[in-house]
């Protein structure tokens, strides 16, 4: 069963487990071991490893992260199979949404703390000093640093970050339930600021029940936005309703999937946030969104492409951008959502070990929500 975190209060609190994982070390001395657990791949499509590996060291401008739990995304699989057009690390720990505790800290970090809750997100480090990561587009760095696919990520019990990019966690939530925000919450929550959508207005969600959607729906009701969400089957559209979604779209259960949003939206949404991982989806989008509304692409289908009819595009004025994870002020904006409460993580937890199995349904297209990797086991 999904695990739901709690509306009941404005903040999420430790959880039993957690605490129980923690009390036994103080704030300032933790004991850290030589060897760790991880999963590992030393070719793309290769056998994923359960193995043992060294504890690494942070770097002067790094911290050493205790991962606690760890968030699987579709990205981690594409970098296992090496579906993108960007070289990755080889061997490579996989994984970018790290929640743990700080244990060590380079000679030059002054943001973090020993004892501190930190995040491990897909922008490990960027140059800082380029025109891009002067406007806060960090991630567009030619220099960008990627956790899971350039740098050895989370799915590993100790792992290092840049500290200028970590996240900083509140003590005061489950590190299992915040980590899905760390990467999910934060892509979908820019993807929103991107559409540009006004509280009031229709937002459509594709893919609204898998990890990335069902995290869209809950910040696009928190911005006061009405949600229309595109999804297969009953078990999805009954997790949609349950996040405060208004109108479910099976697209399994009709045959004219562009008049059926229109028609329900008056119109057809003001934005679109495409999350799913089809190529159809995302053409499909540009026809439904109404005339003078946004449709922003965060799903990447392998080798695929968004096709826009050139003279409806022109005559309806419609805005196709992409938006690709979020710089730091996004991360920060995610998270204090996140601990008022307002958002929550539908997850599931599994062991590091059972990350293939997880992979597996990832691929099937059999996953709602989340699945967030416990480190211990």
């Amino acid at each position: 069963m999904l695990r739901l975190s709690s509306r009941l209060s404005t903040t999420t609190q430790v959880s039993p487990r957690l605490f129980l994982r923690l009390n036994s070390t103080t704030a300032t001395s933790f004991k850290i071991p030589t060897t760790q657990k991880a999963v590992v791949f030393y070719e793309n499509g290769g056998p994923l490893k359960y193995t043992t590996i060294p504890v690494p060291k942070p770097k002067p401008n790094e911290i050493l992260i205790n991962v606690k739990y760890s968030g699987v995304c579709h990205t981690d699989l594409h970098a296992w199979k090496g579906d993108w057009p960007l070289a990755v690390k080889l061997p490579l720990v996989g994984g970018h949404e790290g929640a743990g505790v700080v244990v060590a800290k380079g000679s030059e970090v002054k943001n973090f703390e020993i004892g501190d809750y930190a995040g491990i997100k897909w922008l490990n480090g960027s140059c800082m000093s380029c025109e891009l990561c002067e406007k806060g587009f960090e991630s567009n760095c030619e220099q960008a640093d990627l956790s899971g696919y350039t740098h050895d990520g989370s799915f590993q019990q100790y792992a290092t970050a840049d500290a200028v990019q970590a996240a900083h966690i509140p003590k005061n939530v489950d590190l299992a339930e915040v980590a899905p925000i760390l990467c999910a919450g934060v892509t979908v929550y820019k993807a929103l600021k991107t559409a540009d959508v006004k509280p009031g207005q229709w937002v459509a969600i594709s893919g609204a029940c898998g990890g990335l959607g069902s995290l869209a729906v809950q910040y696009a009701k928190a911005m006061g936005l009405r949600v229309v969400g595109i999804d297969g089957g009953d078990e999805k559209k009954k997790l949609f309703h349950s996040l405060g979604g208004d109108i479910f779209v099976d697209f399994t259960k009709t045959h004219s999937i562009v008049k059926d949003i229109q028609d329900v939206t008056n119109g057809g949404p003001h934005g679109v946030i495409n999350v799913s991982v089809s190529e159809l989806a995302t053409s499909m989008s540009t026809e439904y969104v109404r005339p003078a509304g946004t449709v922003v692409l965060v799903g990447l289908p392998a080798n695929s492409y968004v096709k826009s009819e050139v003279f409806s595009h022109v005559v309806k004025s419609i805005n196709i951008k992409g938006s690709y994870v979020g710089n730091r002020a996004d991360t920060r904006e995610a998270l204090d959502f996140f601990q008022r409460g307002l958002v929550k993580s539908p997850i599931k937890i599994v062991g590091l070990s059972e990350l293939p199995m997880v992979y597996e349904l990832m691929a099937q297209n059999k996953i709602l929500g989340r699945y967030v990797l416990d480190t211990s086991k």
